[in-house]
C-alpha cells in the first residue's frame, strides 16, 4: 500500500535530492516549507546552497507537471504542494503561527482523510509532537548508517596456527590461514581492503603480530619502526593509525579515523603531516591544511575584525594545543617560556608548512598535493562529506577525524552524520584506510582515559 510522506524543510536542507528517495510513494510538501526555502535561498554556506538546489529541482517538477495536483517523480510517485489545512485544531499549547505546527496540521488533516501518512523530519522535537498527536513520524533514513556498535571499525582480531607466524613478516598470510572466534566457535575471516588485523597464536593469545589486508593477503605493517616527528606509538590503535597516515597519497588518498577524545587522532595526524613536510628530504605535500565543519565563515563571524585566519583561530584552538605538544616534546619545560613556544607555532604558519581555512572555502575547489585534515568530521552532513572527499585532487591526502558520539549539529546523530556515512560508503575501497580507536587507547591523561571508559 502506498504511503503519503509529509516532508519537513530540514530534510531537504540536509539532502536537497531527498525528494527522489521515497520510491513510488507520494510526497506532500507543506507550503510553509516553500516559504522557508525561499527565506534560506540567499544564505551563505551549505544551507543556502542546498536550498537553492532544492528550489531548482522543484522548478523542473513545476514545468513538467502541476505541483498543486501532483507532479510525477522519476521513481513513480508524485509530489504535491499542500496549503495550510483549515478547520484542523492543534492540541493546546501548540500555536498555529509556528512553522512546525503548521506542518503538523497538514499531517493531521491528511491522516483524518484516510491512508498511511508519515511525517519525515530531522527535528526530534517535531517527531515527539507528532507522536503526541497520534501521527506517524520518522527520521530521514536514506543516508543513515548502522548503529554505532555495528559500524565498520577497520580492525579485526584473528587466530592462526603457531607455525604460520614464523614467516609472516616476509611472506604474509592468506585469509584462509586465519580464523575468528565467535561464541567459542571458529568462523572464516573475510577481510576487506586495507583492514587492520591483530594476529594471535592459537597456542598463546599473548603472542601477537600486526598486519593489514592488502587485497590479496595479510601483510606486515610498513611503519612499525618509524617515529614521525619524534612521536612513538603507545598502543595497537596508534600503530594502525600511524600505518594509515604514513602511506603515500597515491596508496591511501583517504584516511578515516573515528574514536573517543584523547586517542591522539588530531595529534598523530599533525605529527605525520609535519614529518612529511618539515623533515622529509623531498616535501611530499605543499602544506598541511586544517579545517573543521563547525567553522562557518558567514554572518556569525564574517563581521569580526581581522583576517580570515584571525577570525577562525578560536575554532581551531585544539589544533594549536596539539602543535604546542609537537614542537616541544618536553612536558616539564614546554610552558616555561610561553613567548618562545608561541613563536615556534607562528613560524610553522609563516613558513607555509600549515594553514587553516573555513570549511566553506574548500567548497568548489580542487585541492592538490595537500595534507588535508578535517577535524571534528562527525559534524559534517553526508552531503558535506561527499563534497569534501570529491574536492581532493592529485597528490592530496584527506584525513577525516572525529567521534560519532560527540555531535554538535542539531539534526545529526551517530547514524546520520557525514563521518559515519563516509566510513560505511568507503568500506572496502582500495583507496581508503579506516580505523576506529578504542576507549582503552586514550593517552591524553589517566583521567581522560578513565572517563572515556566510564562515561
Amino acid at each position: 500500500m502506498k504511503k503519503v510522506y509529509v516532508l519537513d524543510t530540514n530534510v531537504m536542507i540536509q539532502s536537497p535530492l531527498a525528494l527522489l528517495s521515497f520510491e513510488d510513494n507520494d510526497i506532500v510538501l507543506p507550503i510553509v516549507c516553500l516559504e522557508e526555502l525561499d527565506r534560506l535561498k540567499g544564505d551563505d554556506g551549505e544551507r543556502g546552497a542546498n536550498a537553492r538546489e532544492c528550489i531548482r529541482f522543484l522548478e523542473k517538477l513545476r514545468v513538467s507537471g502541476n505541483l498543486l495536483e501532483g507532479a510525477p517523480l522519476p521513481g513513480g510517485g508524485t509530489l504535491r504542494v499542500e496549503a495550510n489545512c483549515t478547520g484542523v485544531e492543534l492540541p493546546e499549547g501548540l500555536p498555529e503561527s509556528k512553522s512546525d505546527n503548521r506542518i503538523l496540521k497538514i499531517c493531521r488533516a491528511l491522516a483524518d482523510r484516510g491512508g498511511r501518512v508519515v511525517l519525515v523530519s530531522k527535528d526530534i522535537i517535531v517527531r515527539l509532537k507528532a507522536q503526541m498527536m497520534g501521527l506517524a513520524a520518522e527520521d530521514f533514513t536514506t543516508e543513515q548508517s548502522p548503529k554505532l556498535a555495528e559500524q565498520y571499525t577497520g580492525r579485526a582480531s584473528v587466530y592462526t596456527a603457531d607455525e604460520n607466524m614464523q614467516g609472516f613478516k616476509k611472506k604474509g598470510l592468506p585469509p584462509e590461514a586465519v580464523y575468528i572466534l565467535r561464541g567459542g566457535e571458529r568462523e572464516p575471516f573475510f577481510p576487506v581492503a586495507n583492514q587492520f588485523v591483530i594476529i594471535r597464536s592459537e597456542l598463546s593469545e599473548k603472542k601477537t603480530l600486526l598486519g593489514r589486508f592488502n587485497g590479496e593477503k595479510i601483510v606486515a605493517l610498513d611503519s612499525l619502526k618509524k617515529e614521525p616527528f619524534g612521536v612513538k606509538p603507545k598502543n595497537v590503535g596508534q600503530r594502525f593509525m600511524q600505518e594509515a597516515l604514513m602511506q603515500s597519497a597515491a596508496a591511501a588518498p583517504l584516511v578515516i579515523i573515528k574514536g573517543p577524545a584523547g586517542t591522539a587522532k588530531t595529534f598523530y595526524s599533525l605529527a605525520v603531516g609535519l614529518e612529511k613536510i618539515v623533515n622529509a628530504q623531498e616535501r611530499e605535500y605543499r602544506r598541511i591544511l586544517v579545517t573543521r565543519p563547525n567553522v562557518q565563515f558567514d554572518a556569525d563571524i564574517g563581521f569580526l575584525p581581522g583576517s580570515e585566519q584571525e577570525k577562525i583561530a578560536p575554532f581551531l584552538r585544539p589544533v594549536i594545543d596539539n602543535l604546542e605538544a609537537l614542537v616541544d616534546r618536553d612536558e616539564n619545560e614546554r610552558y616555561r617560556d610561553e613567548f618562545e613556544l608561541s613563536g615556534k607555532i607562528d613560524e610553522l604558519f609563516e613558513r607555509g608548512y600549515i594553514s587553516t581555512e573555513a570549511l566553506n572555502f574548500v567548497r568548489g575547489r580542487t585541492i592538490t598535493k595537500t595534507y588535508l585534515i578535517i577535524d571534528e568530521a562527525q559534524n559534517l552532513t553526508p552531503k558535506q562529506a561527499k563534497g569534501v572527499i570529491t574536492r581532493a585532487g592529485r597528490g592530496t591526502k584527506l584525513i577525516l577525524l572525529g567521534d560519532p558520539e560527540q555531535i554538535d549539529h542539531p539534526f545529526l546523530d551517530e547514524r546520520t552524520n557525514g563521518l559515519s556515512y563516509a566510513s560505511e560508503k568507503m568500506k572496502g575501497s582500495p583507496l581508503c584506510f579506516q580505523l576506529t580507536m578504542e576507549p582503552g587507547e586514550c593517552e591524553r591523561s589517566p583521567l581522560a582515559s578513565d572517563a572515556a571508559a566510564r562515561m
